[in-house]
C-alpha cells in the first residue's frame, strides 16, 4: 500500500479521521449519526440551512434519527453541519448522499451529483478518501465523479481515493438500519476499496467488497429493478383477478405458503419512494446507450405507471354505485406518503391519483397524520395549489362528509373499522380492509354483495342499502 493509504487507514482504525457527509437526508443524516456515535469528528454538509440549523440545535426532522441521538452527539463535540463547502479542507473522507431524480423525459438528472462533486474539488486535499453513495447509473463514479474531482489537477489513485457504495435504506423499517445492512463497496483501486470497507466497518456490521464501482452500481440497480418488476407483476395479476372476479390477496396469501421458490410482492396504487420507481430506469437509459432494449424494465414500468389510473377508474366505479360522476363528488385520500408509518411523499402514488381525481373535477381532501400539510412544492410535477392542503382529522364525520374514502397508504394508526363503518364507499387499494364489505371496492377483488353499496350520512348510523 501508498504511504497515503496506510496514514488514511491508520487515522480509520485510532478514529482520528474526520469524516463528512454531504447531502443530509433520509441517507446522509442516519449515516453521518452512526460515524459520529461510533467516535469520529463528524461533519455535514447540505445547501439546505433548515436541515443545518436542526442539526446544529441538536434535533433531527428524520424520523429514523432519534432527536436525542442527534443531541448528545453535537452536545458531545461529535456531530455539526454546514452550508459552506470549505470543511472538506479539513475532512479526510467524504461521502456523497445527494439526491438523483429523473427528468421528464426519464434520463438521469445528475445536477446534485455534479454541484456536490464541484463544491468537493473546490476543497478536496490530497490524501483524501471521496465515496459516492447516491443511486445511479453504472460508470457514473468513472466517468461523470472521477474526472470532476481531477479537473483542479489531484489525480484519482495518485492524490487521492474513490469509491461507490450503494445506499440501501428502508425509511421506517424497524428490523434493518444503516448499521445492520450489509455495505457493498467498490472503489476504482484496490486501495479505495480498502479504505473505503474499512470506514464503514467502523460503523457498519458487514462490508461486502466487490471488483469495480461499475458492480457496486449496478448491485443497487437490480435488488431495486427485481422489486420493480415483481411488483409490476403483482399489479398485472390484481388486474386480471380484478377482470376475472378472483381475490389477489387471497391468492398472493395462500401462494406465499410455499417455503421454497415464491417470494410474495403485493398489489397497490403504483410505486413510490425515491428507489424503486426510478432506479430501473437509470438502468434502461444507460442499456440503450450500448444498444440493448431493456424490455422487461419498460413493461414493468408501463403496468406500475397505470395503476393510479386503474384507482381512479375503481372510484368511479364505487361512485357510479352511488349514481354521482366524479365530477363534484368529494374524494378523501387516507395517506399520501408513500409507504406505511412514515412522512416521505417522494414520488408517492397518492399525489398522482390526487391530481387524476382533480383533473376530472373532483374536491379531494387528504387525511395522513405524518404529512400535516402538501403544498405545490412538495407535489413534484402536480397541482398548482393556491393554498396549501392540510390533512384533515381521523374522525367518523369526516370519513362521513366524503362521497369515497380511497385507501392509498396503509397507515397502522389509522381506525378502519370506524372508516368502514363511516364511510359511504371505500376503495381499497392496500388490503387494509380485509373481509368482503358491501361498500368496500378493492383493487385485484370482487365486490361484496353484488356491488350493492350502503349509503350513511353522519346522522344515520344505520345502512341504506341501495341496490
Amino acid at each position: 500500500m501508498s504511504l497515503a493509504c496506510d496514514q488514511l487507514l491508520d487515522k480509520i482504525h485510532s478514529k482520528r479521521a474526520c469524516v463528512g457527509v454531504v447531502g443530509l437526508g433520509y441517507v446522509g443524516l442516519p449515516l453521518l449519526v452512526e460515524f459520529a456515535r461510533a467516535g469520529f469528528d463528524a461533519t455535514g454538509i447540505d445547501v439546505d440551512p433548515r436541515k443545518v440549523d436542526a442539526i446544529n440545535a441538536g434535533t433531527s426532522y428524520i424520523p429514523d434519527v432519534k432527536p436525542a441521538d442527534v443531541e448528545s452527539l453535537v452536545a458531545a463535540g461529535r456531530l455539526r453541519a454546514t452550508t459552506d463547502f470549505r470543511a472538506v479542507a479539513s475532512l479526510d473522507t467524504v461521502n456523497i448522499c445527494v439526491p438523483t431524480p429523473l427528468r421528464k423525459t426519464k434520463d438521469p438528472d445528475m445536477s446534485f451529483i455534479a454541484a456536490a462533486v464541484e463544491g468537493i474539488a473546490r476543497h478536496l486535499r490530497p490524501g483524501t478518501l471521496v465515496v459516492l453513495e447516491s443511486t445511479t447509473y453504472p460508470g457514473t463514479t468513472e466517468e461523470f465523479v472521477k474526472p470532476r474531482l481531477e479537473a483542479r489537477g489531484l489525480m484519482a489513485s495518485v492524490d487521492f481515493f474513490l469509491a461507490f457504495s450503494p445506499e440501501r435504506v428502508d425509511p421506517g423499517n424497524p428490523t434493518f438500519n444503516t448499521r445492520n445492512v450489509p455495505k457493498v463497496v467498490g472503489g476504482v483501486d484496490p486501495e479505495s476499496t480498502a479504505l473505503a470497507g474499512a470506514l464503514y466497518a467502523s460503523a457498519i456490521e458487514r462490508i461486502v467488497p466487490v471488483s469495480s464501482p461499475h458492480v457496486a452500481e449496478m448491485v443497487k440497480l437490480l435488488e431495486n429493478t427485481f422489486r420493480a418488476v415483481n411488483i409490476g407483476l403483482a399489479n398485472e395479476i390484481a388486474l386480471m383477478c380484478d377482470r376475472m372476479g378472483v381475490d389477489v390477496w387471497e391468492v398472493v396469501q395462500a401462494a406465499a405458503t410455499k417455503p421454497f421458490g415464491f417470494m410474495p410482492f403485493y398489489p397497490g396504487p403504483g410505486l413510490g419512494g425515491h428507489c424503486i420507481p426510478i432506479d430501473p430506469f437509470y438502468l434502461s437509459w444507460k442499456a440503450k446507450q450500448s444498444g440493448f432494449e431493456s424490455r422487461f424494465i419498460e413493461l414493468a414500468g408501463h403496468i406500475n405507471g397505470s395503476m393510479p389510473h386503474f384507482v381512479v377508474s375503481k372510484i368511479a366505479d364505487a361512485l357510479n354505485v352511488q349514481q354521482k360522476s366524479i365530477n363534484g363528488s368529494t374524494v378523501l385520500v387516507l395517506g399520501v406518503a408513500y409507504k406505511r408509518d412514515i412522512n416521505d411523499i417522494r414520488e408517492s402514488p397518492s399525489l398522482d391519483v390526487m391530481t387524476l381525481l382533480m383533473q376530472k373535477g373532483a374536491e379531494v381532501h387528504y387525511a395522513d397524520p405524518y404529512v400535516p400539510t402538501l403544498s405545490s412544492t412538495d407535489w413534484h410535477g402536480g397541482q398548482d395549489l393556491k393554498e396549501p392542503l392540510k390533512s384533515e382529522p381521523l374522525t367518523a364525520a369526516t370519513i362521513a362528509k366524503a362521497d369515497c374514502v380511497v385507501i392509498l397508504t396503509d397507515h397502522r394508526i389509522v381506525d378502519y373499522a370506524m372508516v368502514q363503518h363511516a364511510a359511504k364507499a371505500i376503495v381499497d387499494t392496500r388490503n387494509a380492509i380485509s373481509r368482503p364489505n358491501p361498500n368496500v371496492f378493492r383493487i385485484g377483488a370482487p365486490t361484496a354483495a353484488g356491488m350493492r353499496v350502503p349509503l350513511r350520512t353522519p346522522d344515520d348510523r344505520e345502512a341504506k342499502v341501495v341496490a
